[in-house]
């Protein structure tokens, strides 16, 4: 991934790094999110909600290593981590999904089941 791509996609509105995330986690099956230096994912907060970040790639990630996470790390994952372990954590916590925040900017924020729903007809595609 080139300087040029980075910089083009972290310009999207939210909405759109959202679709762009979806299309590339089911074409990879990889993406990304934060976890500090306890091994603990991190979350951030907006008025009462939590927020689980999720990138498509470590670069957009190590953007947003700002802000208090600067000392945070990229953990990689993949649709049986998905499976197995960030859907029960986001779902018994009542997490929300914050998809492709970007620096200190929240990305954009769904639920549970809209991102499985949207990731599983994104996955159709590629069976």
């Amino acid at each position: 991934m080139n300087q040029k791509e980075i910089e083009s996609v972290i310009a999207l509105e939210p909405t759109e790094r959202y679709k762009y995330f979806i299309k590339q986690v089911a074409d990879s099956e990889i993406f990304y999110t934060l976890i500090d230096t306890n091994g603990d994912y991190v979350v951030s907060k907006i008025d009462d909600e939590e927020l689980f970040p999720l990138w498509s790639a470590q670069e957009y990630a190590e953007l947003c290593k700002v802000n208090g996470w600067e000392n945070c790390e990229v953990k990689k994952l993949d649709l049986d981590d998905l499976e197995d372990e960030i859907i029960d954590f986001v779902a018994d916590n009542g997490y929300l999904f914050n998809v492709f925040p970007a620096f200190d900017k929240t990305g954009f924020v769904v639920d549970l089941t809209e991102f499985s729903k949207d990731l599983s007809d994104e996955l159709k595609n590629y069976g």
